[in-house]
């Protein structure tokens, strides 16, 4: 890692549970993730008709767990 480059905070599961729950068919959990192709998939379909976004549920805290690993290394 560049010693330029300052680690990136983490996400919070906490708020990834919010989003998910509030805005979660329409994808702005994967927005906060950085995961923006996700993201714009979920806001065209709804979720995936809402199958993908049921899936999260379960899916989240591994999804937030590897973001997490990826930007305290530098990557993301």
């Amino acid at each position: 890692m560049n010693a330029s480059q300052p680690v990136l905070p983490p996400k919070d599961l906490a708020i990834a549970y919010i989003l998910w729950f509030f805005l979660g068919v329409l994808g702005v959990h994967h927005f906060y993730l950085g995961k923006i192709l996700r993201g714009v998939i979920y806001l065209l379909t709804g979720g995936v008709f809402g199958i993908m976004w049921l899936i999260d549920l379960f899916t989240l805290p591994s999804q937030v767990r590897m973001i997490n690993a990826q930007r305290s290394v530098g990557i993301g």
